[in-house]
């Protein structure tokens, strides 16, 4: 199948080409970018007015369903990987998503929470996010371990890489007392296997001071002793208030020589399960919030005081919730949220959590999805609210820029560990045919805390793999042409 893009605002961040231009897709491959192009056997697609660019590659996506990801693909995302916490065995996970079949493309790290889980607490992981989430509240895997047992989880670390994970996912943050030394021998199987690691750093010294070390430190010292390619994780939520001296840090280290990144969204809370370490009431105290400041995802409960609180993470510790840490409404945390993003070659990442629906699914194959589902809106409009502030209202990126930092930028963090990552995030001929066309104009995230699945507008065609999931702002729920990205071992 053979298709020709015709007349768009064409954005390459890979050759750094903005201009008008067609786009000649054969199959799963961009042909040809060039003025004029002549394909008669190709059907014709007029997106004059329009800007086509690369898919936007989420480092950072929990969904797990194709409901969840048709919503990202309404915002853009044509690659949905989840890297920060991963799953386990990382074979189930690829073998579960391909027999489910996907709109968008996936892949996973090895994860260092279940690997850590089995050896510690003896939980044998599933490759399943809602037992994940269950987990992260169980303290028997959150102590330190000891020779023999890190041996023994660091083992199972790397046959999950022998396997086809994308790097290594570290929960840190919900297990924040563990001996450094421990990040450190990751930090070094990571450097040795030729892989990055994405990790949800734990507290920060200004929070806790007396954290073992502070998180942000921890990574940018840890890439500088191991050589290892270290991911930050929405510096955004885990900075709070402070994200003014953690990016100093980061930009200190990589200064010299560190390979370190980072990756933000745009909004001012987060989510996980209810058990996380940090948001124990006496944690949460430390950061300046209060049980208020959660709440609790699938039944809309705002936690009323710290009895209710610990009352819930007994009860049900794997239950998804919300965590506000900054006030969108706030100028000065406005300012904080635009300064992650601004950082440079900072990554958009969305963080997409799965949806919940009141009867217990999470996942719904029809389209529009059915009512009364529940998310993080980071779930539909990460990208298209980025898009939104960062080139429409603020100008602070051109849409060079802004392909740059969704696109191509995640794309190369992925080139040593999975070579088919370098098809991704650009348009030079031979690449794949992973492309959005998205209405300048009019893009925009809809979805709210209160109606967190309304798909984002403006994205008038997505095509994955040269084939189009989205046509004329609408999606086709034939189309499930996601392929596996997988981690080769050295």
């Amino acid at each position: 199948m053979r298709t020709l893009l015709r007349g768009g605002r064409v954005v390459d961040p890979g050759s750094g080409f903005d201009g008008v231009a067609d786009v000649l897709v054969d199959g799963g491959a961009i042909e040809a970018v060039g003025a004029n192009l002549s394909a008669p056997d190709a059907t014709e697609v007029d997106v004059t007015g329009l800007v086509v660019g690369p898919g936007f590659v989420d480092l950072h996506s929990h969904v797990h369903s194709v409901a969840g990801q048709r919503l990202q693909a309404m915002d853009g995302v044509t690659t949905a990987l989840d890297l920060e916490a991963g799953l386990m065995p990382v074979e189930r996970a690829y073998a579960e998503a391909a027999a489910a079949g996907r709109p968008l493309h996936y892949g996973f790290s090895a994860s260092w929470g279940a690997a850590r889980a089995q050896v510690l607490a003896g939980i044998v992981p599933d490759a399943s996010i809602g037992s994940g989430l269950a987990v992260l509240g169980n303290p028997r895997w959150q102590r330190s371990s000891s020779a023999v047992e890190l041996r023994a989880w660091l083992s199972l670390l790397d046959g999950e890489l022998a396997k086809g994970a994308l790097g290594i996912g570290v929960l840190m943050g919900y297990a924040p007392a563990t001996e450094p030394g421990e990040f450190l021998a990751v930090a070094h199987l990571a450097a040795k296997a030729g892989v990055p690691t994405y990790t949800h750093v734990r507290e920060l010294v200004e929070v806790d001071p007396a954290i073992p070390v502070d998180g942000s430190v921890e990574i940018a010292v840890a890439a500088g002793e191991t050589g290892a390619a270290m991911h930050h994780c929405h510096v955004n939520s885990t900075s709070g208030h402070h994200v003014d001296r953690v990016l100093a840090t980061l930009d200190n280290a990589r200064r010299e020589g560190s390979r370190v990144t980072v990756e933000a969204y745009p909004y001012g809370a987060g989510s996980t399960a209810v058990g996380a370490a940090f948001i124990e009431p006496d944690r949460l105290r430390m950061k300046g919030l209060r049980p208020s400041s959660v709440v609790i995802l699938e039944t809309g409960e705002r936690v009323r005081d710290e009895a209710r609180l610990r009352q819930i993470r007994e009860t049900d510790p794997g239950a998804p919730c919300l965590l506000e840490f900054l006030d969108e409404t706030d100028p000065r945390d406005r300012g904080l949220l635009h300064q992650a993003l601004a950082f440079p070659d900072a990554i958009v990442a969305s963080d997409a959590m799965p949806v919940y629906w009141p009867d217990g699914r999470t996942e719904s194959t029809g389209w529009p999805l059915p009512p009364g589902g529940t998310t993080h809106p980071r779930t539909a409009g990460t990208f298209a609210k980025t898009l939104r502030l960062m080139v429409r209202e603020t100008g602070t990126w051109s849409w060079l820029e802004a392909f740059r930092r969704c696109a191509y930028l995640p794309s190369r963090l992925l080139d040593d560990v999975a070579p088919a990552a370098r098809g991704k995030g650009h348009l030079a001929p031979g690449a794949d045919a992973d492309l959005v066309v998205l209405d300048p104009a009019r893009v925009t995230d809809t979805a709210t805390y209160t109606d967190p699945t309304r798909p984002s507008q403006g994205v008038q065609h997505l095509y994955v793999a040269g084939v189009p999931v989205v046509s004329e702002g609408e999606l086709d729920v034939t189309a499930l042409p996601g392929k596996p990205l997988r981690g080769e071992p050295k």
